[in-house]
């Protein structure tokens, strides 16, 4: 989905279909309550038919309104999936008494996954360069269903949502406004929130503007996924490395401080050159540390998360996240379209201050957990 121009649409036509991280953020909130009633597992399951699905629909006609289909789509799918697999991990941990090794796990789990990016990205292009993009995108169908027979193998916790002896499920508005009281209200979850959320709409932006940025420095399609091959490499290397990298840095806090601020300052290079390789340098600089945050910080703010209240606090945080979005990216797409470079300066600068305003307190990230 990142390789450029669709044939026939042009490229204009292909940024306008990559504003969708609106609709993908405000899509988080389907997966949310999809746990809640029937169960993290049968939220995985359906995930993978749905990517089947949305593979095929984007593949289809090279139109903007097919394209938009496909996005809503896939964005159903992947938030059906995204947080429902990390929620089961950490509530399977909880049951064994291992929450303590959360934060490793996490890391362990977006790691394999970020190796199955690297594959589907190098195969991709490839592919992409050779067949054309029809042919990466039909046979993604095959995987994700795959993945679907794999999920309903998996097993809930005990007490977790879709278990024999989970509690009801609630209405969705009471879900999202109990949540979003509980974060207002919790002295740690506030400002954990508001660092997630002021650094990750900025991260995410990379993920949508590396691509144009190949472009403009001259690079070919072909590297595209040998690019974001590297991107995620990066991420493995820091995320298998993550206590280590702790230790160096003087601790989890330190870590977060510096993948927060240190991407601001890859954003405004990317501003200052089409170099390819000071371009690649670049995207590498702010994906390799800004996209590692998640993992990093799913351990803090789990921590502080009472079992029976994970679903509800988690949809508050998304609603949160998904609110700035909303604002922010349609913004950001409007800018890119006028000037690749302006947006960079822009992210920067929107990075710095989110990582100093948004910083959460050393208390916070280090706090004693939930009972």
């Amino acid at each position: 989905m990142h390789f450029g121009s669709f044939p026939g649409s042009g490229t204009v036509e292909w940024r306008r279909c990559h504003r969708s991280p609106v609709i993908d953020r405000l899509a988080r909130n389907i997966r949310k309550i999809a746990a809640v009633r029937f169960g993290r597992r049968v939220s995985i399951a359906i995930a993978g038919l749905a990517v089947a699905v949305a593979s095929a629909v984007y593949a289809s006609v090279p139109r903007l309104t097919v394209f938009l289909a496909g996005e809503v789509l896939f964005a159903a799918a992947m938030t059906l999936i995204s947080g429902a697999d990390e929620a089961l991990v950490y509530d399977s941990l909880k049951a064994l008494k291992r929450e303590g090794e959360a934060t490793r796990m996490m890391s362990a789990l977006e790691s394999w996954k970020l190796r199955g990016i690297v594959i589907g990205a190098l195969g991709g292009s490839f592919l992409a360069g050779g067949l054309g993009l029809r042919a990466p995108m039909l046979l993604q169908c095959v995987p994700a269903l795959l993945s679907t027979a794999v999920a309903l193998t998996l097993v809930e916790p005990p007490g977790a949502p879709g278990a024999k002896h989970a509690a009801p499920p609630r209405h969705y508005l009471a879900i999202i406004s109990g949540g979003i009281g509980q974060v207002w209200r919790h002295p740690v979850l506030r400002p954990l929130t508001l660092d997630s959320v002021s650094v990750g709409i900025v991260s995410w932006l990379i993920i949508w503007s590396f691509p144009p940025q190949l472009e403009r420095s001259g690079i070919t399609i072909t590297a595209f996924g040998m690019v974001q091959a590297a991107m995620c490499l990066g991420q493995i290397a820091l995320l298998s490395r993550q206590e280590s990298v702790e230790r160096f840095v003087g601790g989890i806090v330190p870590l977060l401080r510096i993948t927060a601020i240190v991407p601001a300052f890859g954003y405004l290079l990317l501003a200052a050159t089409s170099h390819p390789a000071a371009s690649v340098a670049g995207i590498l600089v702010v994906s390799v540390l800004d996209l590692s945050r998640g993992p990093l910080f799913s351990g803090a703010l789990n921590r502080h998360i009472p079992s029976e209240e994970r679903a509800t606090v988690l949809s508050a945080i998304s609603a949160a996240r998904t609110l700035a979005i909303a604002v922010i990216y349609p913004a950001a797409g409007a800018i890119m379209d006028r000037s690749l470079p302006l947006a960079f300066v822009t992210f920067g600068v929107a990075g710095m201050l989110g990582a100093v305003i948004g910083a959460a307190p050393r208390d916070a990230i280090e706090g004693r957990p939930a009972p």
